[in-house]
């Protein structure tokens, strides 16, 4: 056990015990894609990177690391995560576990969150103004309030239970992809910088893309569309919207 240690890189191995107790220089430590059940990095404060990814964790406690900035535990079997103490969090990913709730209201400087692949039915956003990326694929979500997220470039959250999105407030995203949805309606007038939608399987009977100039791709198809106006949308390479109802496209 060597102290000084400051980085392990010990992905992509037959791992299942891995021992870092020692490790108290500890800055970055990289396990993942090995065949881990516990890990314990309590005793490595000073970490700043932790990736765990695609291990079989079903819990993980990262309380005493306050200093952790980037943090990756996707494709574990996670049922609960504390991060109240991870204030500095920048980044992180968690997608691919058995979360049914998220608290991230303490980390307030989160730039990148994604939690595809889990069970949450809500999640409040709105403490993370510095949010540009949010992935939250495939979850149970009903509703998404993301007004307080007006830095979100990247928003992806298909393959839940939305019933109405509001992104008025989201003038800096370029990409939105909210498929596989129950949306009715979508207002896209204030997402002028958007350059890619994925809308596609929800109940949309009208889409106004006229203000989205910047539009390159656009995919709505499965959908209520009876008509569909692109005339303003000169930059657009790519456009499928087969199996909807409609009669017109301009």
């Amino acid at each position: 056990n060597n102290t000084a240690l400051e980085t392990i890189l010990i992905q992509n191995n037959p791992l299942t015990n891995l021992d870092v107790s020692a490790n108290t220089s500890l800055t970055i430590l990289n396990c993942g894609n090995n065949q881990l059940t516990s890990l314990d990095v309590s005793a490595n404060t000073a970490l700043n990177t932790l990736v765990c990814h695609e291990n079989q964790l079903t819990s993980l406690d990262v309380s005493a690391n306050t200093a952790l900035g980037s943090f990756e535990c996707t494709a574990n079997q996670i049922t609960a995560l504390d991060l109240s103490n991870n204030t500095e969090l920048s980044w992180f990913k968690c997608g691919g576990n058995q979360l049914t709730t998220l608290d991230v209201s303490a980390n307030t400087a989160l730039t990148i969150l994604e939690f595809y692949g889990n069970q949450l039915t809500s999640i409040d956003l709105s403490n993370n103004t510095a949010l540009t990326n949010l992935n939250c694929w495939s979850n149970s979500l009903t509703s998404l309030d993301v007004s307080s997220n007006t830095a979100l470039t990247t928003l992806q959250c298909p393959d839940n239970q939305l019933t109405s999105l509001d992104v008025s407030a989201n003038t800096a995203l370029t990409y939105l992809n909210c498929s596989d949805n129950q949306l009715t309606a979508l207002d896209m007038s204030k997402n002028t910088a958007l350059t890619e939608l994925w809308c596609y399987t929800n109940d949309l009977t009208t889409l106004d893309v006229s203000s989205n100039t910047a539009l390159t791709h656009l995919y709505c198809y499965q959908s209520q569309l009876t008509s569909l106006d692109v005339s303003n949308n000169t930059a657009l390479i790519s456009l499928d919207c087969h199996y909807t109802s409609l009669t017109s496209l301009d």
